[in-house]
């Protein structure tokens, strides 16, 4: 992946996530509202993440427990289907959170040792962001329910949230092309 591609994309992940915000139907405010305990977002969202992480597993090098892969494959395997068991509250959310990680490699990656663009700092700034809450959302995913609602709270909140989310989007498709 490219530094343009990966600003892009990041560009257009904020496009659309506050062009929801800002269309504020109802369907959309009850999908965000239901999103934290949703068994089909859990599967989606969660069963995506493992996967993503499986694979990772299953490409480990040697210098990175490699010779132990099959072992970590079926032992990580056990605990994601186990999960949809026994820690089915707010795994969707668990899994957002999971997404989030794993895509923070791929995207952080292109900017490394660009230190000549200093544009890169809009994508990477906003991908630590996310990484942060990230974290705090799979210590505490039921954070995420207290966020929708405190922006569902007051009528027009979540339309500036998400236009503030969509003029940064439309920064980062902007600053893609100065590269």
């Amino acid at each position: 992946m490219t530094l343009f591609l990966a600003t892009l994309l990041v560009g257009f992940v904020l496009l659309a996530l506050g062009g929801a915000l800002v269309a504020d139907t109802s369907f959309i405010r009850s999908a965000i509202r239901a999103f934290p305990r949703s068994k089909a977002a859990a599967y989606v969202v969660f069963g995506i993440a493992a996967a993503w992480f499986l694979y990772r597993v299953s490409h480990l090098s040697e210098a990175d427990f490699g010779q132990f892969r099959t072992q970590l494959f079926i032992g990580f395997a056990a605990v994601a289907v186990l999960s949809f068991i026994y820690v089915s509250e707010f795994l969707a959310v668990r899994g957002l959170a999971a997404l989030i990680l794993l895509a923070a490699g791929p995207l952080l990656a292109t900017a490394f040792t660009h230190y000549e663009i200093p544009q890169r700092l809009f994508m990477v700034s906003i991908v630590y962001a996310a990484l942060t809450f990230a974290l705090y959302l799979g210590a505490v995913p039921y954070r995420l329910r207290d966020v929708i609602e405190w922006m569902q709270r007051v009528p027009g909140r979540a339309r500036w949230v998400g236009a503030l989310f969509a003029a940064y989007g439309l920064l980062l498709a902007g600053v893609a092309f100065t590269y």
